[in-house]
């Protein structure tokens, strides 16, 4: 017999709160990036510049920032 489908989240998929202007904006950034073939985040990095996107700090994003700042976004 086949078990029916049950549905669950991931951790990351349940939230507390919607997601706020700057999330949405890192989060379209993101698929514009994947669309266009990123796969590391360099690449990544490459379209945040191209859409004059500073950094948390006002600087220029490294991949650390941007591993840092996905982290700090994922908790």
């Amino acid at each position: 017999m086949k078990k029916p489908f049950v549905p669950y989240n991931e951790t990351w998929q349940t939230r507390t709160h919607e997601p706020d202007p700057y999330e949405n904006m890192l989060g379209d950034v993101l698929e514009s990036a994947f669309a266009r073939g990123a796969t590391t985040l360099s690449e990544i990095i490459s379209v945040m510049t191209e859409r004059d996107i500073p950094a948390p700090d006002g600087g220029s994003w490294t991949e650390r920032s941007l591993a840092d700042e996905l982290a700090r976004l994922a908790d």
